[in-house]
C-alpha cells in the first residue's frame, strides 16, 4: 500500500510525532493522542527511529524473509523457458507435473502471464513510403454472417437471439496504399489462394485508375498469401511481394489499424438485418473514408486529398 507523503500518519507525520517525543520533550503518551494513533503505536514507530533514522517510518514488504514452499528458483527458470517456447501455463504445468495455479502465480510473478510479454519491447517501427503505390497492405477480417436479424453484438446474449450462430463467415478483404491511405475493400466467401489472388488482381486495376502504380504488397503469412498460385498474381502484375515477421502483426500495421476502424464505422455502427445489407453499406461507408473523412496521420486530410498532393493533381479530381 502507498501512502501519500503528506498524510496524517504518514512517513512525515511519524516523523513529526517520534521528534515530539525526542526534541520537545513530549511523553510517549501524549504524542500518541496528538496523532490519533495508540502508545504502542507511537513506540514501535519511536523504536524503529532510534534504530534506522528515518528510513525506519518508512512501511516495510508484508513478504515473509524466509518461504518455505516457495517454487525453487530452478524451477522457475525452467517454467520462464517453456513459456518462452510459447507454451501455455497449461501445456507447462503438464509437462513438469505441476498444479497450474502454482504455474500461473509464478509467470505473473516473472510478468510472462500475457502472450505480448514473450515478444522483446520494442520502439514503435512508424514509417511512410514517399509515393503512392510504392507499399500496399493487405490483410483479410473475418465478420460472422447475420442470419435472423442483428446478433448478440448489437441486442445482448439472450432467447432467440442466436440466429447467426453457425452461419459462417463472410471475409472482408482490404488493402490499402502506405502513402496515401487510400483504402479498397472487397467481401467475399473465404481467403483461399483463387480468391486472394483474383483480389489482388481486382486491387491493382482499381489503383490504376486512380494514377496509382503498385510496386509492392506486403500481407501476413496466411495460406492464401504463401501459395504459388498468389506468387504467379503478383509476377504477372508485376510487383513485389513482402510478408510480415511472425508474431509481429504490427509490421502490416496500416491494414490493422485500417479494420479497426472499419469495423467501428462500417460493420458494427448499424443493425443490419442480414448480411447483405450490411454489406450494401460498405461502399457509402468507404467513400466517405477515402474522400471525406478526416485523417489524424495525413493532417486530417482524407486520402483522395493526400493522393491529390503527391500527385500535383487539381482539386477537382475525385
Amino acid at each position: 500500500m502507498r501512502l501519500h507523503a503528506n498524510a496524517p500518519l504518514g512517513p512525515r507525520g511519524r516523523e513529526r510525532m517520534v521528534l515530539r517525543v525526542l526534541e520537545q520533550g513530549w511523553s510517549v503518551t501524549q504524542a500518541a493522542v496528538a496523532a490519533g494513533v495508540s502508545g504502542r503505536t507511537c513506540s514501535k514507530w519511536l523504536a524503529r527511529y532510534r534504530a534506522e533514522g528515518a528510513l525506519g517510518l518508512i512501511d516495510r514488504p508484508s513478504t515473509p524473509k524466509r518461504s518455505p514452499n516457495r517454487t525453487p528458483e530452478d524451477r522457475v527458470q525452467l517454467i520462464a523457458a517453456l513459456r518462452k517456447l510459447r507454451m501455455t501455463a497449461a501445456e507447462i504445468a503438464l509437462c513438469l507435473g505441476m498444479a497450474l495455479s502454482t504455474v500461473s502465480a509464478v509467470l505473473r510473478r516473472i510478468n510472462l502471464g500475457k502472450r505480448s510479454r514473450l515478444d522483446p519491447v520494442e520502439p514503435p517501427n512508424r514509417y511512410e513510403r514517399a509515393r503512392p503505390g510504392e507499399l500496399l497492405h493487405i490483410d483479410v477480417k473475418k465478420l460472422g454472417r447475420i442470419r435472423g436479424g442483428a446478433g448478440h453484438r448489437m441486442l445482448g446474449r439472450g432467447p432467440g437471439r442466436h440466429g447467426g450462430r453457425g452461419a459462417g463467415w463472410d471475409y472482408v478483404h482490404v488493402c490499402v496504399d502506405d502513402a496515401t491511405r487510400l483504402a479498397y475493400v472487397e467481401v467475399l466467401t473465404d481467403e483461399r489462394a483463387v480468391t486472394v489472388a483474383g483480389f489482388l488482381r481486382r486491387a491493382i486495376r482499381h489503383y490504376r485508375r486512380h494514377g496509382i502504380t503498385i510496386e509492392r504488397v506486403m500481407t501476413d503469412n496466411g495460406a492464401g498469401y504463401r501459395s504459388t498460385l498468389h506468387a504467379i498474381a503478383c509476377r504477372t502484375q508485376h510487383v513485389r511481394h513482402l510478408r510480415t515477421r511472425p508474431y509481429r502483426p504490427r509490421t502490416n500495421g496500416k491494414a490493422e489499424r485500417f479494420i479497426r476502424t472499419m469495423i467501428d464505422g462500417w460493420a458494427y455502427a448499424a443493425i443490419y438485418t442480414t448480411s447483405q445489407e450490411r454489406t450494401a453499406a460498405l461502399d457509402g461507408w468507404l467513400h466517405t473514408y477515402n474522400h471525406h473523412r478526416p485523417h489524424g496521420s495525413l493532417n486530417h486530410k482524407p486520402p483522395a486529398a493526400r493522393l491529390r498532393e503527391l500527385n500535383n493533381l487539381p482539386s477537382s479530381y475525385n
